[in-house]
């Protein structure tokens, strides 16, 4: 994309305020934390519920963007950029991608539904690539701001398109229709996902099948529910396993670990074998075979092709690497759209300053090779990535292009030089197409620890983050609690994505929490909650802030403070209004303003005070009794220390609950890892952390025989039993054992048998299809940690903070 300023402003509407009319736009941005941003980018500042774009142009003023689309301009910045006014910058940026999408006359291929729609469009990108130079949607780029921005990839090299469309309210279709304008529609699997914005099932579907209002065709699964709704002027081409009226039909019989599918379709009749037998999976080839057929591809092609498909990873993973290393495993596509995204989850998840990019060679891009490595190249340079390892014989020929560049023809000539390489304290993304297995070289580097993980959805956490903002006030600031290890899941990485959320504060409860995250170069504030005495040295080297709650902990803090010669050092002062465990309380108030009247060695950034049952509303007066005091204790401490500190007092619950104590700040804590005691709350809250094993043995016992410790399991009957590689070290409660809990293996629940051991649990599996090796869920979506916390008589917490250490923690984003 190449279009000057001039040409766009009429595609918008916008009214131009600024110095260049003709400046050269290649690229489009919406996020200000982007370091591929430059003087030839425009970026859209859009307005959301949690968000304003506009109040990062002066961070990217700095940074040599010049070019905006905004609603207003804000006034210290009149003259200094070109700025593009209108009524709203979302309408602009979907506006402009449809007005660009026009452009282009070649088949695109639109998909929607509630599931699969990411997988269907990455095996219809593997089946019909060998003859199509094909753009679609990177990742799951499928809403109201990620289809524009796919769509704006396209280029004049590109003769076909695959892009994905997601809703989760009423009258979003039509915006991504006008966008996409699909030729060929595809309508994946209607499920339950974002039931909660539509009134029933058909308002839902309604909704759907408006992407597929000027395609020439629809494939679909023939459903009569479906077509009740569908326009009957809308040519469909359809499929089934129990209805002969399709237009092609379809016979599923499941082998071991592969489906056959025979095929009956106008006189021909095939069989084809896909590689897989879940019934999701099964539907999704299903939907990309009728692609092929709609084609006119050949039945050995597509016997052959459709036998090659493979499982699809959706997700960006951070993963622990040796020897002080964290990978970012991309390993199985390599686009250019693709690439510009896993650079910026780089930049925003980096432990080490040092970046390392191990990158294949990249295929689809629509540009000739030497233009193409130019363009990757300034995507490295713009990233500040220290070293390229380019694997494969057309990348490496380029490597002229890239810093520091060690270059292989294969991954295998890599895997056999890696020990001459050096990997230390750096952040390595590996990114490479599926047939370099870069797998291995993950494998190669990935830290070795037990087969047991904890995986922990950064999506979920953004998600749940921008939920509770929607309770704030816009100028109410926010604290979020990454004390405990992040609450089990994880300090740096979660605090990682808070501070690139820009939140205000982070809070700890102990010293060495505030000082490791320091040290992995957090630079946002943080609030030590329960600093001891003896840490008030390296709290101030590492310019932490300790919450002071005694007049001893504040005699001991000045003293310190004077030896360093210190000058208003941030403090903040814990108020004790009926909680009874830290803080000031009423009858000491006075000693306190006394002490802080006559010193400038501290400042009191923050007034804080803590709810002792914002989560029970039996307790309502109670907790405005709180409220009520904090009120009366903060607001002297104010008038008689002449000061306008930040004032907070709510927790995650009291968000919820008392919104009209939010005061200056609040603090989030457990409600950023998905879990509310209120049972409507929680249904719009994500789950963050899934808890995952695998089956390390199976044996069949008698009846009579026993299982574990102290023989607590007798077999009734003959009973096939699994180990799993997980016990009370990793943190599974004992109590949890003997027939209390559960695990789920392949979506079935399996009763765990006699006592959780040191480090292992068996379960019984008689009644599910497994094989060792097979997948096994502790806790996540089902049993989830409420369910656990319940049964168990026990609060959530101590469940997600006693997962060990030992436990891989892995991160994702989808």
């Amino acid at each position: 994309m190449t279009l000057s300023i001039r040409n766009i402003i009429p595609i918008i509407k916008a009214q131009f305020v600024g110095t260049n009319e003709i400046a050269i736009i290649d690229s489009v941005s919406i996020d200000s934390r982007s370091l591929q941003n430059s003087d030839s980018t425009l970026f859209f500042a859009i307005v959301g519920p949690n968000h304003d774009g506009h109040l990062y142009i002066a961070e990217l003023i700095e940074n040599g963007v010049l070019n905006f689309v905004v609603n207003y301009i804000p006034k210290e910045f009149d003259g200094k950029a070109n700025f593009l006014i209108v009524e709203n910058t979302l309408d602009a940026l979907q506006t402009f991608a449809a007005v660009y999408r026009s452009n282009f006359d070649f088949p695109i291929i639109g998909i929607t539904g509630s599931n699969g729609k990411t997988i269907i469009k990455e095996w219809l990108n593997f089946l019909l690539s060998p003859d199509y130079n094909i753009i679609r949607s990177p990742k799951s780029y499928n809403s109201q701001v990620g289809v524009p921005l796919s769509v704006l990839g396209i280029n004049e090299k590109h003769n076909l398109g695959i892009f994905e469309a997601g809703i989760s309210l009423k009258n979003e279709m039509e915006h991504l229709q006008r966008i996409i304008q699909p030729t060929i529609g595809i309508l994946s699997n209607i499920g339950s996902a974002h039931d909660e914005g539509f009134h029933d099932v058909g308002e839902k579907i309604k909704e759907k099948l408006k992407l597929f209002t000027s395609v020439e065709v629809l494939i679909m699964n023939k459903n009569k529910t479906i077509e009740a709704f569908l326009n009957p002027k809308i040519n469909t081409f359809s499929w089934s396993s129990d209805d002969g009226k399709a237009d092609v039909f379809i016979i599923a019989k499941e082998t071991s670990d592969k489906t056959e599918l025979k095929i009956t379709y106008k006189k021909l009749c095939f069989t084809i074998t896909i590689p897989f037998n879940d019934q999701a999976s099964i539907e999704n080839a299903i939907h990309c075979l009728m692609v092929l057929l709609y084609f006119n591809y050949n039945q050995e092609v597509i016997q052959e092709r459709m036998l090659l498909l493979f499982p699809v990873e959706m997700r960006l993973k951070v993963k622990n690497g040796s020897n002080n290393t964290t990978i970012i495993d991309d390993s199985y596509s390599s686009d250019f759209q693709s690439l510009k995204i896993a650079l910026d989850f780089l930049e925003s998840q980096k432990q080490y300053k040092k970046k390392t990019l191990i990158l294949s060679d990249i295929f689809q891009s629509g540009l000739v090779l030497e233009e193409l490595y130019s363009k990757v190249s300034q995507l490295i340079v713009s990233n500040k990535i220290h070293r390229v390892i380019a694997i494969g014989e057309t990348i490496s020929s380029f490597k002229n292009k890239f810093p520091n560049c060690l270059a292989f023809d294969s991954t295998q000539k890599f895997i056999d030089a890696i020990d001459t390489i050096s990997f230390e304290n750096e952040t390595i993304l590996i990114k490479g197409a599926r047939h370099f297995h870069f797998e291995e070289i993950v494998a190669t580097l990935e830290e070795k620890t037990h087969e047991t993980v904890l995986e922990i959805n950064l999506n979920a956490i953004s998600h749940n983050l921008n939920f509770f903002k929607s309770k704030l006030k816009p100028e109410t600031k926010l604290m979020v609690m990454v004390k405990a290890f992040g609450y089990g899941n994880g300090g740096f990485e979660v605090a990682k994505l808070l501070s690139h959320h820009k939140v205000d504060y982070l809070g700890v409860a102990f010293a060495d929490e505030g000082i490791s995250l320091k040290n992995a170069g957090i630079d946002l504030p943080i609030m030590v909650l329960n600093p001891e005495n003896t840490s008030f040295s390296a709290i101030i080297q590492h310019q932490l802030e300790p919450e002071i709650y005694s007049i001893k902990g504040l005699n001991a803090f000045l003293k310190i403070a004077e030896s360093k010669k210190l000058q208003h050092f941030p403090i903040h002062i814990k108020l004790d209004t009926g909680m009874h465990r830290l803080g000031f309380e009423e009858e000491t108030i006075d000693e306190l303003i006394t002490k802080l009247k006559g010193t400038k060695l501290v400042e009191v950034k923050s007034i804080l005070s803590h709810l002792a049952t914002s989560d029970d509303m039996k307790f309502v007066d109670f907790t405005l009794s709180q409220i009520k005091l904090f009120e009366k204790l903060s607001s002297k401490l104010m008038e008689e220390l002449q000061i306008n500190p930040i004032r907070h007092i709510l927790n995650t619950s009291g968000i919820s609950n008392f919104p009209q104590a939010q005061y200056d700040m609040v603090r989030l804590g457990i409600g950023l890892y998905g879990i509310s005691n209120d049972d409507d709350e929680q249904k719009s809250l994500q789950n963050v952390g899934t808890l995952k094993s695998i089956i390390s043995q199976i044996r069949t016992i008698d009846e009579g025989e026993s299982v574990g410790y102290g023989r607590r399991f007798m077999a009734a009957k003959t009973t096939k039993v699994a180990t799993i590689p997980i016990g009370y070290a990793d943190g599974i409660s004992r109590h949890w054992g003997n027939g209390v809990g559960y695990v789920v293996i392949k979506n079935k629940k399996a009763p765990i048998l006699g006592s959780v051991c040191m480090d292992m649990l068996m379960v019984d599996i008689t009644e599910i299809d497994c094989k060792e090796g097979s997948e096994v869920i502790i806790f996540g979506e089902n049993p989830t940690v409420n369910f656990m916390a319940k049964q168990l008589g026990t609060i959530p917490y101590e469940i997600m903070t006693s997962i060990s250490q030992r436990v891989k923690r892995v991160f994702y984003r989808e």
